[in-house]
C-alpha cells in the first residue's frame, strides 16, 4: 500500500486557506516528500502525520515556493531526535543551495546526503521506492518525479519442491536473493512467477507539456500535475512563464491512459479552481482539482506485467 497526500497545492505564495507545494508519500513506515513549500510542517500536523519518518526528499528546483519550508522542517525532525541520515535529491545545485538554508538551520543531531541529478533521466531505488526523475520544461532547471512501489511475482510452491530446493532457503528467495549452497546455486527466478503490477505516482510541477512527462506519467495510477490556470485564455501567459492550464494537464492525461489526475500548483488569482473542472473532465473524466491534505490510499492490483 502507498499513501499520497497533498500537503500544499499553492504556487508562488501561500493564502490563508493554500499553502504551497509539497506531496507526501507513506510506505512500511518510510515516508517521501516532494518539494518543500512554505507551510509544510503546518500541513503535516493538520493531517496528523510526522516528519520524524521522513527518509527522502525530492525537490523538483529551486524557487521559494518549492524548498523555503526546508530549514523549519529539518530543525522539527532534529527536535523530534531522529538520528537517521536524510537523502535530499535535486537538480544541480542542490547542496549549494541547502547550505544556504541551513545558515539558519546549522546544527541537526543526523547526517544530510546529496544526490544531484545530473541526466536528463535518473532511476534510484531507496528503500521501498524506485524514483524515476525527469526534466521538465521551466524557465530554470526542473525536474518531475515517478515514485514506484515495485512487486515481485508469487512464490511458485511446486516448482520450488520439484526442484527440491531447502524450505529454510524459501523466504531469502522470495526477498530476491541468491544463494549458494555448496555446488548448488538457487536464484529468485527459480520459484518466482512473472512480476506483478505495482503502484505508481507521477508527479510534476512548473513546466510546459513535455514528452517526458507523458513517457513517465503512462498508466500510472495517479498523475499529480501542475494546473497553474483555469482560463483558457491564459494559455498565452502560461507559455510565458513555462506553466501549464488546467486544460493542458488534461489532455497530457488522456494521452498518458493515466487512472487518476489530481491538479495543483494553482496560481493566487485562482481562488475557486473546481469552477473550472467541468471542462476538464469533458477531456480527462478521471479528473480533480487537488485541496490542501487531500489524500488516498493505493493498493496493488492482482495483474501480471
Amino acid at each position: 500500500m502507498l499513501d499520497v497526500c497533498l500537503l500544499g497545492t499553492g504556487g508562488m505564495m501561500p493564502l490563508p486557506y493554500r499553502w504551497l507545494t509539497a506531496l507526501m508519500l507513506r510506505s512500511q513506515g518510510s515516508s517521501l516528500l516532494i518539494d518543500c513549500g512554505e507551510g509544510t510542517q503546518i500541513a503535516l500536523k493538520e493531517k496528523g502525520w510526522s516528519a520524524k519518518p521522513i527518509d527522502v526528499i525530492c525537490f523538483t528546483h529551486y524557487h521559494a515556493d518549492h524548498i523555503s519550508g526546508l530549514p523549519g522542517l529539518l530543525l522539527t525532525m532534529g527536535n523530534a531526535e531522529r538520528k537517521e541520515p536524510l537523502l535530499l535529491i535535486g537538480p544541480k545545485g542542490l547542496e549549494r543551495v541547502v547550505g544556504a538554508l541551513r545558515t539558519i538551520a546549522p546544527e541537526l543531531p543526523f547526517e544530510i546526503q546529496y544526490h544531484e541529478i545530473k541526466e536528463a533521466e535518473e532511476e534510484l531505488r531507496i528503500g521501498t521506492y524506485v524514483i524515476y526523475a525527469y526534466r521538465v520544461n521551466h524557465n530554470i532547471l526542473c525536474y518531475g518525479y515517478k515514485v514506484s512501489i515495485l512487486r515481485a511475482g508469487k512464490f511458485q510452491l511446486e516448482q520450488a519442491e520439484q526442484l527440491k530446493i531447502p524450505k529454510k532457503y524459501w523466504n531469502r528467495l522470495q526477498k530476491g536473493e541468491t544463494i549458494v549452497d555448496g555446488e548448488q546455486r538457487y536464484t529468485p527466478e527459480m520459484v518466482m512467477g512473472k512480476t506483478r503490477r505495482g503502484i505508481h505516482v507521477a508527479y510534476c510541477t512548473d513546466t510546459r507539456p513535455t514528452d517526458s512527462i507523458e513517457k513517465y506519467a503512462k498508466d500510472v495510477d495517479l498523475f499529480i500535475c501542475e494546473g497553474m490556470y483555469g482560463e483558457k485564455e491564459k494559455e498565452a501567459k502560461a507559455k510565458e512563464y513555462k506553466h501549464m492550464t488546467f486544460g493542458e494537464a488534461a489532455y497530457l492525461a488522456k494521452k498518458a491512459q493515466v487512472r487518476q489526475l489530481w491538479l495543483t500548483h494553482f496560481s493566487p488569482s485562482l481562488t475557486h479552481p473546481e469552477e473550472y473542472m467541468e471542462e476538464v473532465r469533458k477531456i480527462f473524466p478521471r479528473a480533480k482539482a487537488g485541496k490542501d491534505g487531500m489524500s488516498t490510499e493505493l493498493y496493488f492490483i492482482d495483474e501480471e506485467v
